[in-house]
């Protein structure tokens, strides 16, 4: 049995940890793979105020988020054996008593911590400890040391050597990515213009903004794809104005949809914030990024990532955005496919894959 372990932060872990566990799936159809979240099992009331908290603060409240987010690397504040973690451990022991797994994959720095704790109760299995984040590393991840550490790329390797790893236990194995990308896509009616993916996580009135930028790159040409999933109601007044406003070929709303990495390979370009999860999935379908959105501290080296490789555009202001997205779709789209070369080298499909073989080279018997 493999329990991967995770938490709902943001959703580059979630999307780590189910990618890990298709993978896994795929490599070992014999075992019992399963993805738990076990801070919202064992304390779900807390966790669900600590999660809007989190949202809250990354939304409206950035300069706090990076105070924050920078006293989580302190092992005075996170360290094990601290009180606070007293209910979490009980549940991790009685999870891995129950459960007997022969490995711990884990997408969420929090849970090394714990079993730290665990570890001087009683023998627990091999950790693997998969890193979210890219070059902006936060020392959490590493404060209690895992039996192994795996990157999405050389340049967050050598920022958790720095902080004093072993090489030896570091895999640069690329950021865990739905297997969908590395399927052939579905067959769809030839189309015309340039078609742009937009992935709205910003306050309403940003959101507005930039969709009224938007206008007239789409009164050009170009159609929209607008997927709102857990935002369509608090986004309903902003985009029944904007549709409103534009002829109903122009753009396309749509709800929780399973259909982001088909998006992301079928669109010119995608507008999106800069979480660890949506630009590594942007990286592997080699769609030119406009990062309208960036978390202080915890996001700024996933856009350092794919801005230093051609990949994406940072912006500050819906009039930026706008310029960005119209600069990838001109000429016949000319930046797009010199974006899309240059992406082309790092892209890791099949990262998933790879996390998972590097996780069982260290699985107990």
């Amino acid at each position: 049995m493999i329990l991967i372990l995770t938490a709902g932060f943001g959703d580059g872990h979630n999307t780590a940890a189910r990618s890990v566990a298709e993978a896994l799936n795929r490599l070992c159809p014999d075992e019992t793979i399963e993805v738990s979240d076990l801070i919202s099992e064992a304390q779900p009331l807390v966790a669900t105020v600590c999660k809007s908290l989190y949202q809250l603060a990354i939304t409206h409240f950035p300069a706090a988020w990076r105070m924050t987010y920078d006293l989580m690397g302190r092992r005075s504040v996170t360290g094990p054996d601290s009180v606070w973690q007293t209910a979490m451990v009980n549940a991790l022991k009685q999870r891995l008593e129950e459960q007997q797994p022969r490995l711990i994959i884990s997408t969420y720095p929090l849970y090394a911590v714990l079993l730290e704790t665990l570890a001087k109760q009683q023998a627990i299995p091999p950790l693997c400890t998969v890193i979210t984040d890219s070059i902006s590393v936060n020392r959490i991840w590493v404060m209690s040391g895992s039996d192994l550490f795996c990157v999405a790329d050389d340049e967050t390797k050598k920022v958790v050597a720095g902080f004093g790893v072993p090489e030896a236990r570091i895999r640069t194995t690329g950021f865990p990515v739905s297997l969908a990308f590395t399927e052939p896509l579905p067959k769809e009616p030839p189309h015309e213009g340039s078609r742009i993916l937009y992935l709205p996580s910003t306050p309403g009135r940003h959101v507005a903004a930039t969709l009224d930028a938007l206008k007239p790159v789409l009164l050009g040409g170009a159609k929209l794809t607008l997927p709102v999933g857990k935002h369509a109601s608090r986004l309903y007044h902003v985009l029944r104005r904007f549709t409103d406003s534009l002829p109903p070929d122009k753009v396309e709303v749509i709800g929780w949809t399973s259909r982001i990495p088909e998006f992301l390979r079928t669109h010119d370009v995608v507008i999106c914030k800069a979480g660890g999860a949506i630009l590594h999935e942007v990286l592997a379908a080699k769609i030119p990024a406009v990062i309208d959105y960036v978390v202080p501290g915890q996001e700024e080296g996933n856009a350092e990532m794919v801005t230093k490789h051609d990949g994406g555009i940072v912006t500050h202001n819906a009039r930026e955005t706008a310029a960005a997205v119209e600069s990838i779709l001109t000429n016949q789209g000319a930046v797009a496919r010199r974006m899309r070369a240059s992406m082309a080298k790092i892209s890791v499909p099949d990262a998933a894959v790879r996390t998972a073989r590097a996780a069982l080279t260290i699985a107990a018997p």
